[in-house]
């Protein structure tokens, strides 16, 4: 009750259209952390099953501790029971070995379950994470899923510059292959694009707008999942880096510096012809 009074005091304080921004993402808050849940359990069907086994161990060997215990001071206390005490100290032990050994399984398990749906979780928060395609047209990331591979460019205009530069003998193959670029600069500037608009290089010219044809909205929500994904994986918050996606929208592969187009184009199979769909699990390390 507390809790629900402060909100509400909370929302009434803020401004309209801040108290209906806050609303608006307590339940998709809810429903992304379901939804990781969910396809945790789909991705590790036996865990939960595992862990009410471990719980179910611990519980018995607990109260096979417990009764141990009260003999073992029973035995001890009373000289006419003193020859039981060897055997019950070795029963106990074994019981208190049990129990460390499940107890040990259960806080394993629980920390990968953890783990799983913390990145799940921040996948699902890219997922709703908005893009431009063009003047008209803004999509959330999660409707790309399926259709392309993005590579999360990230960092000062002048390192998306450069990462544009390095692309272009690549630019085919990573079109075939259903890359899509998404250049984010942190340091607030727009990156610099040059494109060949002569009528012999008019083809090659189109497929280069396409794959660089995406740009972020609302960029304190990229910057802030970024920062996170920065945080996570020990990486100083100023340092360009790249992160690519999976088809499925899972992240395949990340680092500092420029993208490594030449292992996209080498690992990645194409969307297009008889292995399409057959190799999307198989997206490469990169």
């Amino acid at each position: 009750m507390h809790h629900s009074s402060l909100l509400r005091a909370q929302s009434k304080a803020l401004h309209p259209s801040s108290a209906l921004l806050l609303r608006s993402k307590i339940p998709l808050l809810i429903l992304g952390s379901s939804t990781a849940r969910i396809r945790s359990e789909v991705l590790t069907p036996f865990r939960s099953v595992r862990m009410f086994f471990y719980l179910a161990f611990i519980a018995s060997g607990g109260l096979g501790t417990l009764i141990a215990t009260t003999q073992l001071i029973a035995a001890l206390t009373n000289p006419s029971r003193a020859l039981d005490a060897p055997e019950i100290a070795k029963g106990l032990g074994i019981d208190i070995c049990a129990v460390s050994l499940f107890a040990f399984l259960y806080y394993r398990e629980n920390t990968a379950k953890n783990a799983q749906i913390a990145r799940l979780s921040r996948e699902e928060n890219l997922s709703n994470l908005k893009l431009r395609v063009d003047e008209k047209r803004v999509i959330p990331v999660s409707s790309l899923r399926g259709f392309a591979r993005l590579v999360i460019c990230a960092g000062p205009a002048s390192f998306i510059t450069e990462s544009f530069k390095f692309s272009e003998p690549f630019t085919e193959g990573l079109v075939e292959r259903g890359v899509l670029v998404v250049p984010f600069a942190t340091d607030g500037n727009s990156p610099s694009f040059e494109f060949d608009e002569s009528e012999e290089s008019k083809d090659f010219t189109s497929k280069r707008k396409r794959l660089w044809q995406l740009n972020p909205v609302i960029v304190s929500e990229w910057t802030n999942w970024l920062d996170e994904q920065k945080k996570l994986a020990g990486v100083s918050s100023d340092s360009p880096v790249y992160i690519s996606l999976r088809l499925d929208g899972r992240v395949r592969g990340s680092g500092i510096g420029y993208p490594p187009w030449n292992a996209f184009v080498a690992q990645l199979p194409p969307v297009k012809g008889m292995w399409s769909g057959l190799l999307d699990g198989f997206d490469g390390r990169v």
